[in-house]
């Protein structure tokens, strides 16, 4: 570590060169969606089963409430983000 005669503080020795078209995993998962070098957005599909009438809905991870079609029962609840499965 060496200090600069301008202002006395350390400097550490840090690479300036950074990877753009290799960006590692971790690090394009902190970007915005939009920001990402391939652009790619944060929500899935996900097929739930109900426990009782065994009938497949195709539910989004973003969704607002969605209802069983066989019992009309209750399969996610909007959370503001992510949709919480019942």
């Amino acid at each position: 570590m060496r200090l600069c005669g301008c202002d006395n503080l350390p400097h550490n020795n840090m690479p300036l060169t950074k990877n753009l078209l290799n960006p590692s995993l971790q690090e394009e998962k902190r970007k915005h969606k939009k920001k990402r070098l391939v652009q790619s957005s944060d929500s899935y599909f996900m097929d739930k089963k109900h426990p009782q009438c065994y009938k497949i809905t195709t539910i989004c991870s973003h969704a607002q409430t969605v209802l069983c079609v066989g019992r009309s029962t209750v399969l996610c609840q909007p959370t503001g983000g992510k949709a919480r499965l019942r």
